[in-house]
């Protein structure tokens, strides 16, 4: 499967209403609730000074969250110089495709997508411009909401920390500058957690008190959380993706397992 087929399958999946899946079987229930925000804002200044809020139409808003793996290494070498070098698949399109900014401001989107977010490392290419590309011609404007942190264990992602408020405040800013509908977490995060054995026996209480939380928070008691399995790690990394395979699907929205060569 491409990478275009394979985003575009995790679509179909979440967006329409299908909410608990994973790659073999699709398991249909119906949303609790559907949130559509607007702004009362009349202008906003965007990368693209001839754009106003009022000009763009509405987004569907995917967050993007996790640690490095989300934030994006592609191109990124051992001095921790990027290489400037974006695939077509992860090109920008500034009619379509947008990025809730440090600022959070909406701003057209481009590699490295989290710059500016990320501060704790260097910034290349992640899955998250691919993602978009694969989605505008069936969804229209995707609205990216940048908020993975490198080097984050799922415990640095508890309600209280830095990362989690972060998090939750730019939801909310997505949701209130622009108009749009928060369609999915997509969430890519575990290697850290692969170090330890005592990380990887919590990961799973953490991982659903994590999604409960954010539900609560952002007062969307049914976002669809995409969970992509780690492919590398540490000694414990067929346990932590043992723990994430069988995370309830009920609590998550989809769950995908993906084994890179």
């Amino acid at each position: 499967m491409s990478v275009s087929a394979f985003y575009k399958d995790i679509y179909l999946q979440v967006a329409q209403p299908i909410y608990v899946c994973n790659e073999h079987e699709i398991l249909k229930t119906k949303p609790k609730k559907k949130l559509l925000f607007k702004s009362n804002r009349s202008s906003m200044e965007l990368s693209n000074p001839t754009q106003s809020n009022e000009a763009q139409p509405a987004k569907q808003i995917f967050i993007l969250a996790g640690q490095s793996n989300m934030s994006g290494r592609g191109g990124v070498d051992k001095h921790k110089q990027w290489d400037g070098v974006v695939p077509p698949e992860s090109s920008a399109d500034a009619s379509k495709i947008f990025r809730l900014g440090p600022n959070l401001h909406w701003e057209a989107a481009r590699e490295p997508l989290h710059q500016e977010i990320d501060s704790n490392r260097t910034c290349g290419v992640g899955p998250g411009m691919s993602f978009a590309n694969a989605l505008k011609e069936r969804v229209g404007v995707v609205g990216l909401v940048p908020c993975a942190v490198a080097g984050t264990a799922i415990k640095d992602w508890a309600r209280g920390t830095a990362a989690y408020e972060d998090m939750v405040r730019r939801v909310k800013a997505a949701a209130a500058h622009g108009g749009g509908e928060i369609k999915a977490v997509l969430w890519y995060q575990g290697e850290k957690d692969t170090f330890t054995e005592e990380d990887a026996n919590s990961y799973k209480e953490n991982t659903e008190r994590l999604i409960v939380n954010l539900r609560e928070d952002v007062d969307l008691p049914s976002l669809p959380v995409i969970l992509v399995a780690i492919a590398s790690g540490r000694g414990y990394l067929e346990k932590v993706r043992d723990i994430q395979k069988g995370i309830d699907r009920t609590v998550l929205g989809c769950f995908l397992s993906w084994r890179f060569p």
